[in-house]
């Protein structure tokens, strides 16, 4: 075997560490930060790619939240997160820009909670209407009211009502409009009253954000509803209409109006449902997430058959 000269063995090795030390360093990088850009979401958007997005659609999803108890397993954020992340998964399938305004919604009835924000009604309303006028003002036309909370049901639809009778936006609420786009879901699990922190929202959160919600201490405490209520209740769990209308009138309001009816006097964990929510699973949750966000997506591509861009 030839011998190898040491002096051409040391410049090689001296030629290897001169490249290294010129070798840019890797930038340092916050350690918190995990997010990935997220195609049509406002957050992540540069201003650039929104006026090209304008040349593609004129339509927003306004996900309308709150910050509240969910349990002792679920984040304070479940609806906020719940939502927007359901928005998300819409606008990879259409275009549609995803523009998140508010996190905290109208929550009064869990206050006794800690964690949980609660806003008026009239400031919900005027954070979004003045949002979409900014978005008006950029070339969006089209508003899709995305609701994720129950207790905003009716600032959902009056912002909506605002839009249409007071500016030159056109808006709907998006889980109304595409509701005959639904197909059922394959229901799990036996029936019975399951809303708030329950069985099917807990399901939604495995899917939609897993690493949040914390199973090993999730329990499910007796109801204790007023006796008329508590009558009252096969009637709604069988989908009476006229039933679950006046039960959900006078169940779960705030402690100030005197009704007895607040989270905590109906439920000592928050979560307001008859089922064990141990038994959710993230399967459960992607069917329903699934079946919401298909039905959206069609709704959305109806209505850009029915008006396309570019009408006045």
């Amino acid at each position: 075997m030839k011998r190898v000269n040491a002096a051409v063995v040391m410049v090689c090795v001296l030629s290897a560490s001169t490249l290294l030390a010129q070798a840019p360093a890797a930038a340092p990088a916050n350690p918190l930060w995990h997010e990935q850009k997220v195609k049509n979401y406002l957050p992540h958007m540069t201003s650039p790619e929104v006026a090209d997005l304008l040349t593609r659609t004129d339509m927003v999803i306004l996900p309308v939240a709150s910050l509240e108890q969910h349990g002792l397993h679920g984040p304070i954020g479940t609806d906020f997160l719940s939502g927007l992340e359901r928005a998300k998964l819409i606008a990879q399938k259409t275009d549609v820009l995803v523009a998140p305004i508010l996190f905290p919604g109208n929550s009064p009835y869990h206050m006794a909670f800690p964690g949980t924000i609660t806003l008026p009604a009239e400031t919900i309303q005027l954070v979004f209407f003045q949002a979409a006028q900014s978005l008006l003002a950029h070339g969006f036309k089209r508003f899709l009211i995305l609701n994720s909370h129950g207790g905003n049901a009716s600032i959902s639809q009056y912002v909506v009502d605002r839009i249409n009778q007071e500016t030159g936006g056109i808006a709907v609420e998006l889980d109304d409009a595409a509701q005959p786009f639904r197909t059922r879901a394959i229901r799990q699990g036996a029936p019975g009253f399951d809303r708030h922190g329950g069985v099917s929202e807990t399901s939604r959160s495995l899917y939609l954000t897993p690493n949040l919600v914390n199973m090993s201490v999730a329990r499910t405490a007796p109801l204790t509803l007023l006796p008329h209520l508590q009558k009252m209740l096969p009637e709604v769990v069988a989908g009476d209409p006229t039933a679950t209308r006046v039960f959900l009138a006078e169940a779960l309001k705030a402690a100030a109006t005197g009704k007895g009816t607040s989270t905590k006097d109906m439920t000592a964990t928050g979560v307001w449902s008859a089922l064990d929510v141990k038994t959710a699973t993230a399967e459960r949750g992607r069917d329903e997430t699934e079946a919401s966000v298909n039905a959206a997506v069609a709704f959305i591509e109806r209505w850009k058959q029915l008006r396309p861009l570019g009408i006045k």
